[in-house]
């Protein structure tokens, strides 16, 4: 890994202010490895996708998002999954962001993860969010796939990720990040 700058715009796809989501991408904050800046984009004030309110211009709310995204050298997703799926504010941020001109996701490295109280850690929407990626043109992260289970016993009550096997694989997810963005920039 070299320890060229890059800076990384995380977007969580859970609005709950005790999310295991959120709290996971403030946990890849604090393990980011050097030459990696991570910074949180907040799409809590994005309005309801709707193509009449975006004409000549976008709403000044998803101009700010478009520039993070461009501004950008790689991008983070921690989504949980609703309904067997990515929720529905994460894809209403991936709609408005996406519309021409100059859509910003196009050759941008990404990775993903995501958190769950369940077994399987969000697999059905991180795979769902792949499917859209691809559309996007996004240079995703394949491994390793990190994909946190059973949230209650991987981070205590203050919200912190505590289970270090989990730090170890949010560690390593960063790193592929860093070095995959390194190298689409040659």
């Amino acid at each position: 890994m070299s320890n060229q700058p890059i800076t990384v715009l995380g977007i969580s796809g859970s609005l709950r202010k005790q999310s295991y989501n959120t709290a996971a991408l403030e946990a890849a904050m604090e393990l980011a490895p050097p030459g990696m800046t991570l910074v949180k984009a907040d799409i809590s004030d994005l309005p309801l996708y709707n193509q009449d309110l975006h004409t000549d211009v976008f709403p000044d709310v998803v101009e700010r998002f478009r520039q993070q995204i461009h501004a950008a050298d790689a991008l983070l997703f921690v989504t949980p999954e609703y309904n067997y799926s990515i929720p529905g504010v994460l894809k209403n941020a991936i709609d408005w962001a996406s519309r021409p001109p100059a859509q910003p996701f196009a050759g941008k490295p990404a990775a993903i993860m995501g958190v769950s109280p369940g077994a399987i850690g969000t697999a059905r929407a991180q795979y769902h969010l792949r499917q859209v990626a691809v559309f996007l043109d996004l240079k995703l992260v394949n491994k390793p796939e990190v994909m946190i289970g059973g949230a209650k016993d991987r981070f205590d009550e203050a919200g912190k990720l505590t289970h270090e096997p989990t730090r170890d694989f949010v560690r390593q997810l960063l790193v592929s990040l860093h070095d995959w963005a390194v190298l689409l920039k040659k």
